[in-house]
């Protein structure tokens, strides 16, 4: 129904500005380009009907007639209930701020669809970071059409033009794994995350390289979330079936504080005398008083500041090689191993 009533539109535009001052369109989006040529009196009175009308320039359409950017970064993330991936998202985001990026955040979960990624590609993105996750690996050959360069984090893809920034997790398991035979301990399990993740697959490999070498075989193999419930339970079902462990891998922090929470509070076990448990990742607050836990560093300052530099090159240089960047895990020593 017409209500006779003008629509007043969201966002005041350079054209109302320009009518409402009496000069060109084109005047207006000078008094706001520093370096411009323009009076200096026209200039002071756009800014004045400027501040009056409420407007402010389009900072993305400015970008994209100037430079051809937008500033626009997506980041694809894993699960935010993931402490890992959440932290290292608020490092991230600081970081592309610092660059002058503004940040657009999509998933959330462990399974962000294709879909959902195919939708934020439909933006005038300057890149893409994809974290971890399971998104098909058909994603770089949809950022390849649209010339978006794409950085995976987390995981290697092999692609043409798609830089990587992944831990040597296999690596990192092996350190663990050793660490805990190096203790005396023979009877090994391993706690994982989703078992299709390449990060759950490659440590779970190190974790049985490192038995094998030692030429043991693991106690017990168990799969459940990354999450601290995943690990409580986990750990409830594996020393429900009269599995002795002695010592415990588990492929995340979350698992580990969730699997000690389990031994102390369901079988009375005392930590790490009765089991030595190391984790993954080495998140805040694992480090806390409370739990001063045994893990696998998985650096996340060295993570997100190679992933800043290879957007920066990647920018600066799209048709260059593509570069995969393997993080060196270290072993954290504290106090449940």
């Amino acid at each position: 129904m017409n209500t006779g009533k003008e629509i007043k539109p969201r966002r005041v535009t350079a054209k109302q500005v320009a009518e409402a001052a009496g000069v060109s369109r084109s005047a207006v989006s000078r008094a706001f380009t520093p370096g411009s040529p323009l009076d200096e009196d026209k200039k002071k009175k756009i800014l004045q009907v400027s501040e009056q009308l409420g407007y402010r320039p389009n900072a993305l359409a400015a970008g994209l007639q100037s430079r051809g950017r937008s500033n626009l970064v997506a980041i694809v993330i894993g699960d935010l209930v993931n402490h890992y991936d959440s932290e290292i998202l608020a490092k991230l985001m600081r970081g592309l701020h610092a660059m002058g990026k503004w940040p657009v955040v999509l998933g959330g979960s462990a399974e962000t669809s294709e879909a959902e990624v195919l939708e934020v590609l439909a933006y005038p993105l300057d890149a893409l970071i994809l974290r971890g996750g399971s998104v098909d690996e058909s994603v770089a050959i949809h950022c390849a059409k649209l010339n978006i360069p794409l950085i995976v984090s987390g995981r290697v893809m092999d692609a043409e033009g798609v830089d990587c920034v992944c831990c040597d997790n296999a690596r990192g398991a092996e350190l663990a794994v050793a660490r805990l035979i190096a203790q005396g301990k023979t009877r090994l399990g391993y706690l994982g995350g989703l078992a299709h993740l390449s990060s759950d697959q490659e440590r779970k490999a190190g974790f049985e390289n490192a038995l094998t070498k030692a030429g043991l075989k693991p106690a017990a193999v168990k799969h459940s979330d990354f999450s601290y419930e995943g690990g409580y339970e986990s750990l409830t079902e594996i020393m429900s079936s009269e599995v002795e462990l002695d010592g415990l891998f588990c492929a995340n922090d979350a698992m580990a504080l969730g699997a000690i929470a389990a031994a102390r509070q369901q079988f009375g076990m005392s930590i790490p005398s009765d089991l030595s448990v190391v984790g993954f990742d080495d998140i805040a607050i694992a480090q806390w008083p409370s739990f001063q836990l045994s893990t696998i560093r998985n650096d996340m300052d060295q993570t997100v500041s190679q992933i800043l530099r290879l957007l920066t090159e990647r920018l600066d240089q799209p048709e260059k090689p593509s570069e995969t960047i393997l993080i060196e895990p270290e072993f954290i020593s504290r106090g449940t191993h």
